[in-house]
């Protein structure tokens, strides 16, 4: 699981210490976990701020609370401490944050976005292009946004029909539909005009 080296253990107790609050803790997740957006967070946690699924450990001084779906990404992660002139850094490393770990019983977002980033987005990098998941509507539909080169480009509906939609409904059949949100009136970075 996460790994808090002795040195940032000390950092810590010393942050919580000053928060004058009897039971804070540090809680640990990922922001837009297993995506290329993916963003390692450590926050203050007062009595009550916790989630009942969070994984608890305790360390050297307070506890710490870790997300649970944010678990399956943190595995080999790394928090540290460096001093330095400034005082000290606060690091923390978490290898697996931007890969995603999918399964059948993934959410439906989690297995769409794996889908887009890691097999529709890279084609479309070719041509500067890029598409992101902007929601779920009525629960089996994805609401998809394109970007870059698909932006305005005159060729948008064939990608959607025949790449990006043929795709995801093979791929996640509790999908019936996919639809396009984009202002595809702004053309300046078409790949096609």
């Amino acid at each position: 699981m996460v790994s808090i080296t002795e040195s940032a253990q000390e950092y810590l107790t010393e942050l919580l210490e000053k928060q004058d609050c009897e039971g804070i803790a540090v809680r640990i997740f990922i922001l837009d976990a297993g995506t290329p957006r993916a963003e390692t967070c450590i926050s203050f946690c007062r009595p009550g701020e916790e989630k009942d699924d969070d994984e608890v450990t305790e360390y050297k001084g307070f506890r710490g609370f870790i997300d649970k779906p944010s678990i399956p990404f943190l595995e080999d992660a790394v928090v540290d401490f460096t001093k330095d002139s400034m005082g000290g850094q606060l690091t923390i490393k978490a290898p697996n944050s931007r890969l995603p770990k999918i399964s059948e019983d993934s959410p439906m977002e989690d297995r769409i976005n794996y889908i887009l980033y890691n097999e529709i987005n890279p084609g479309l990098a070719a041509h500067g292009g890029n598409v992101s998941l902007e929601e779920i509507f009525e629960e089996d539909i994805a609401v998809l946004r394109f970007g870059g080169g698909c932006q305005g480009c005159g060729m948008v509906d064939v990608t959607l029909k025949d790449g990006v939609e043929k795709t995801l409904l093979e791929q996640v059949p509790q999908l019936k539909e996919v639809r396009d949100v984009t202002d595809h009136t702004v053309k300046e970075n078409a790949y096609y005009q």
